[in-house]
């Protein structure tokens, strides 16, 4: 069987899954809408009492976490390439997030894609540099959630999510364990890694073996930012900012709505660490988890009615995914880009 038609399965059977996912989706939301009753009527007044400054101030926000990204990736970029554009970097974070956001989690592969054509560095170095990025943030809102978590009293929590929070905490803590000792090796067996690997490589034939090292070698220096001292002060440093700003993003979206406008940062961050949590099931031009996971803490955790909860939860993700896709798409037309080129990316990845 030719490549060509093994990654046209991969893609059938990844569309097949897609239209199974969001069926159960909408299957489980007429479900629960059917149970409660649900109140078009109240979902559609809930926009007209909506605060838009909060919602403009959310928004630009939102806008404002892709530049604390764009520094970032500067950060990991400077080891192999000491002068990165960051204009060039702002144009692959947009772009590469509309393709998250219209074809699901293969888009990941866009932004490093660009970015290394951009950049002339290898496009091992920067899928290197986005597991980096992956690692920070998933460090960064375990460990929000988790102290969010402590303040939460278990006699406040429905039975639908008690299970979850008692869960968590042990979750929250083998989890940012893992991603300390991550970072921890990376830092400091980053070459006894890539000899290793290269060991572990060295029953491949000559050609192959020079290509395998080639690529370890590429990927290993895509790191190499988590050596330096200054460099993963500067990585911390940019997450915090990263992170600041997401939770601005959802305390002005709390605060558009009279239902939430009353929470404070103990709820935003509770709130946030669920909802990212969601966001992990992305479905192309949908969203996906992150809208479930909305409507499900607002309504069992801080007891908001379900049509309040079903118009924060769309507005959310409209402010969250939706808003940069405008950018992105005006970029991507003005670089020329092949959108169909950009979503084959995953099967190039593969390779």
């Amino acid at each position: 069987m030719t490549q060509s038609g093994t990654f046209g399965k991969q893609n059938r059977r990844w569309a097949v899954l897609v239209i199974l996912f969001s069926g159960l989706l909408a299957w489980m939301l007429a479900l629960r809408w059917r149970e409660s009753g649900f109140a078009w009527q109240a979902f559609t007044a809930t926009f007209g009492r909506l605060g838009w400054g909060w919602v403009a101030a959310a928004c630009a926000f939102a806008l404002l976490t892709y530049v604390g990204r764009a520094l970032r990736w500067q950060v990991m970029l400077r080891p192999i390439a000491p002068r990165p554009n960051f204009l060039n970097l702002m144009k692959a974070t947009a772009i590469g997030f509309t393709a998250v956001v219209l074809f699901g989690r293969p888009g990941e592969f866009v932004r490093p894609y660009l970015i290394s054509v951009k950049e002339r560095v290898s496009f091992s170095s920067q899928l290197a540099a986005w597991v980096l990025e992956r690692i920070l943030d998933l460090l960064t809102i375990l460990l929000v959630f988790g102290l969010a978590l402590a303040q939460v009293r278990q006699s406040a929590v429905g039975p639908r999510l008690s299970w979850v929070l008692h869960a968590g905490g042990n979750f929250v803590g083998i989890t940012c364990s893992i991603c300390v000792i991550v970072l921890f090796v990376l830092r400091r067996y980053s070459d006894s890694m890539r000899r290793r690997l290269l060991e572990a490589l060295g029953f491949l034939p000559a050609r192959h073996f020079a290509r395998a090292e080639k690529l370890v070698n590429a990927f290993m220096a895509g790191l190499e930012a988590t050596r330096s001292r200054t460099y993963l002060a500067l990585l911390f440093a940019y997450t915090a900012f990263e992170w600041a700003l997401i939770a601005a993003c959802y305390g002005c979206l709390f605060q558009a709505f009279p239902e939430t406008s009353h929470f404070g940062w103990n709820e935003v961050l509770v709130f946030m660490g669920f909802v990212c949590f969601g966001s992990i099931v992305q479905i192309p031009g949908v969203g996906g988890g992150i809208q479930l996971v909305t409507v499900l803490v607002l309504t069992e955790l801080f007891a908001v009615q379900l049509e309040p909860a079903t118009s924060i939860a769309l507005l959310n993700w409209i402010v969250t995914f939706v808003v940069i896709v405008p950018l992105g798409l005006v970029l991507s037309f003005h670089e020329g880009l092949n959108w169909g080129k950009l979503r084959r990316l995953e099967a190039e990845a593969e390779l």
